[in-house]
């Protein structure tokens, strides 16, 4: 592999999380020749209002590696049961191998702050695997980073414990086709359990071209919510004109739990987007804390 090519791994919850909360940066690392490894670590089956399980989980994974394909990244599904997914030390060992045998630059993962426990799970696995990476008598069958990747949360709008830090900002507005048609894969959830969820399904349309047209407007109406959020963000990073026009962007905070990483590896880390510079930071490392 080329020096200058780029590996992000996105580890979510479920499929379709990545493309929703991160499709936009997905696509810039592909169009940019960067190699791409999406991870849902459950298999979605619960997410139906009327399929059974069984069904709904092979779907899923077809559906999920359909997505992937619409900008040539690999899409993997695990086998952990949708509403199961716990923090425990078996999946924190999956996850650590995870890492180690895609040696990513960044990682995309939830916050631990989230309505939904598989999303908390994927936090908290992440922050419980990172470090433990580099350390060689942790799992030794399986060979340890040499560092830590820069790890960043995606975006949610909850307030509570604490909210979300806009690390970095970006404008995805050209990528929202290609967002689309990922999560149009996404077929039982886009066009069936989440108007089931919203009480919208009469509104699906049966025509497969309409379909994508509302699953557009679908997409916008929940991505102005985040853009609202963040105006003041996106104002100071794209300029008050541009800024305030802006419908559908992508918002990380980096997690101190992984690399740290100067404004230089930050603008690398996420092409198109405008980064805020790390903060002076007193904590010690490793090392010094043993």
């Amino acid at each position: 592999m080329a020096e200058n090519v780029l590996k992000l791994l996105i580890l979510g919850a479920h499929p379709d999380d990545a493309e929703y909360h991160a499709g936009g940066l997905a696509a810039l690392y592909r169009q940019r020749g960067h190699q791409v490894r999406i991870v849902s670590l459950t298999d979605g089956r619960a997410g139906h209002h009327q399929r059974p399980p069984e069904e709904v989980a092979r779907l899923r994974r077809q559906e999920a590696a359909a997505a992937g394909r619409v900008i040539g990244a690999e899409y993997i599904t695990w086998d952990i049961p949708d509403g199961e997914l716990m923090p425990d030390l078996q999946t924190r060992h999956r996850v650590i191998r995870q890492i180690r045998r895609f040696a990513p630059d960044l990682i995309v993962t939830h916050r631990p702050y989230d309505y939904h426990p598989d999303h908390r799970a994927t936090g908290q696995l992440v922050q419980d695997a990172t470090y433990l990476v580099t350390v060689p008598n942790v799992l030794p069958d399986t060979p340890a980073l040499r560092r830590d990747p820069v790890v960043a949360y995606m975006a949610d709008l909850f307030t509570t414990p604490c909210p979300l830090r806009p690390d970095v900002v970006l404008d995805v507005t050209g990528q929202v086709d290609t967002i689309v048609a990922m999560l149009a894969c996404q077929r039982t959830q886009v066009f069936e359990w989440l108007p089931y969820e919203e009480g919208i399904l009469e509104q699906v349309p049966e025509d497969e071209a309409e379909k994508r047209r509302w699953l557009r407007q679908w997409y916008r109406r929940h991505m102005l919510p985040r853009a609202q959020r963040f105006r003041r963000e996106l104002m100071a990073a794209y300029g008050a004109g541009r800024g305030a026009g802006i419908e559908f962007c992508e918002v990380y905070e980096l997690s101190q739990y992984g690399a740290r990483a100067d404004l230089g590896r930050r603008q690398q880390l996420f092409p198109g987007a405008v980064c805020r510079p790390p903060e002076p930071s007193p904590a010690a490392t490793p090392a010094q804390m043993s």
